[in-house]
């Protein structure tokens, strides 16, 4: 399952590599910065065909298509695109990212930048790697020397519950705040060690599965945003090495 999954994800990625220079066809959806390109769809096309191909029955939720709502213990997430914005400015941070969840658990996790050809891969109990080398959470345990990560939601021009707030807070106690556009690559950065944390709001499952997976499994932590369980469905999230988790968590909940 491991090695049809990246396939998988590799193909895709390789619709995504071959789509960045060409004439894109953008549309707007819920929001005036929620965007969708052809490139998603197409990206999307070829990784249902993979799934329904190797793993028929399974269900399969994608950003795009949505819920098949097939009865199965075997639930795929799937973000073609991640990073969606960025590509259709052609800022090269993206990725495509498949999760997978049997009995509700999270259990796989693949995230493929096809620009750096870095495959991230976690599988539950067996470790986290990039391109066949295995991950570890970073060791600083002081919120004023960590490097983090963050994200806004769409819906940030019109909602005050947008985490601006929560940036200014938090801004003034960390080394930086970086905001690369895409949580599933936010997320194997923290389990790689290049940060020390990264926490958003507004999140949707095929954000954080897979990213999620990679952070846990490389010894880091994952929570919601008092510090409680997380599970996918939920659309806020903290995750970090852990040394800093409850440093930040307390930031982020104090007025």
């Amino acid at each position: 399952m491991r090695e049809t999954v990246i396939e998988i994800a590799r193909t895709a990625g390789a619709v995504l590599r071959d789509g960045l220079h060409s004439t894109r066809r953008i549309e707007r959806k819920s929001a005036a910065i929620d965007l969708v390109t052809d490139i998603d769809l197409a990206s999307e096309k070829v990784i249902l065909a993979g799934l329904r191909e190797h793993f028929p029955g399974h269900r399969v939720v994608t950003e795009e298509a949505g819920d098949d709502q097939l009865q199965s213990d075997y639930c795929w997430v799937v973000d073609p695109l991640d990073g969606t914005t960025n590509y259709a400015h052609g800022y090269p941070v993206f990725c495509v990212s498949l999760g997978l969840l049997v009995g509700g658990v999270m259990t796989l996790g693949v995230v493929y930048d096809p620009l750096r050809d870095e495959c991230f891969v976690a599988e539950r109990g067996r470790g986290a790697s990039l391109n066949g080398r295995e991950l570890r959470v970073s060791a600083i345990a002081s919120l004023d020397e960590a490097l983090l990560s963050t994200g806004f939601p769409y819906s940030l021009r019109s909602n005050p519950d947008n985490n601006v707030a929560e940036f200014g807070r938090v801004i003034t106690r960390v080394t930086g705040i970086r905001r690369g556009g895409s949580a599933a690559l936010d997320l194997c950065y923290v389990a790689a060690g290049r940060s020390e944390g990264h926490w958003e709001l507004g999140l949707k499952p095929w954000d954080t599965a897979a990213g999620a997976l990679m952070v846990l499994e490389a010894g880091g932590r994952c929570s919601d945003w008092q510090g409680g369980a997380w599970t996918p469905w939920d659309n806020r999230m903290v995750a970090t090495n852990g040394a800093i988790h409850r440093d930040l968590v307390d930031l982020l909940v104090s007025p």
